[in-house]
């Protein structure tokens, strides 16, 4: 009896969007961390709402636009890396292609095709699309797949502003008595879930990775509460 074996994805596209996901829950991450930690540090500080506004949006524009800079020119690099080897295969494509058509079977033989194969598969896919064939074999780079860094930019940019909301509301909106409380509450249980999805993607357990983000997101948030509370109480001294 046979057991189905259910529909898998074996586009070479899949790994970028999970790459793209995770990068988004990283900065949704970020948001939420930082923008709790900077607000309830200035809320221990003083109970005034203006101050913790004002904090609160200076750090989510800072951290945004830091976000979406800090992705633009870390992907711009990549993509000019991929771009040079990109020509420079094309160039020894044109200038050697019987080298290049030999280093292509041997790449599908270490593969574990037999030489005869290998050499078949080779001359195939090189007489349909040779770069496209060499990238994928030497390089695992898709030219029609490049990321784009501006996507990367906006992308990371909105996730933060995602993350940081959520912190910025509780703080904001919720009475004076228990706003750090709800803030507090409110970022670890987004943290636990932002952990829980990123773990998910990355198809590992999801306890772990869950209690880290939440212990980390706790430790910054009483740090930044105990530091507001001291500068607090030397201001009023």
């Amino acid at each position: 009896m046979s057991v189905p074996h259910g529909v898998e994805p074996h586009s070479l596209t899949l790994a970028p969007r999970l790459n793209w996901l995770r990068a988004g829950v990283l900065g949704a991450n970020d948001g939420i961390v930082s923008i709790a930690a900077l607000v309830v540090g200035v809320a221990a500080a003083t109970n005034e709402t203006l101050p913790v506004v004002i904090a609160g949006t200076a750090g989510i524009i800072a951290g945004s636009l830091s976000m979406a800079l800090g992705e633009y020119v870390s992907v711009s690099s990549q993509r000019d890396s991929e771009a040079a080897l990109i020509e420079r295969e094309r160039q020894e494509l044109k200038d050697f292609p019987e080298a290049e058509l030999q280093e292509l079977a041997e790449l599908y033989e270490a593969k574990g095709l037999s030489p005869a194969t290998a050499m078949t598969v080779a001359t195939e896919l090189t007489s349909n699309d040779a770069l496209a064939a060499h990238l994928e074999a030497e390089l695992g780079i898709d030219e029609l797949q490049l990321t784009n860094p501006w996507h990367a930019a906006v992308s990371s940019a909105l996730s933060f502003l995602a993350g940081a909301a959520l912190p910025m509301l509780a703080i904001t909106l919720a009475e004076e008595s228990i706003r750090i409380p709800l803030t507090f509450a409110a970022s670890l249980v987004a943290l636990g879930l932002t952990g829980g999805i990123g773990a998910y993607l990355g198809h590992s357990p999801l306890l772990r990775p869950v209690i880290r983000v939440m212990t980390g997101g706790a430790l910054a948030l009483a740090v930044t509460w105990g530091i507001g509370l001291l500068l607090g109480g030397e201001v009023a001294l």
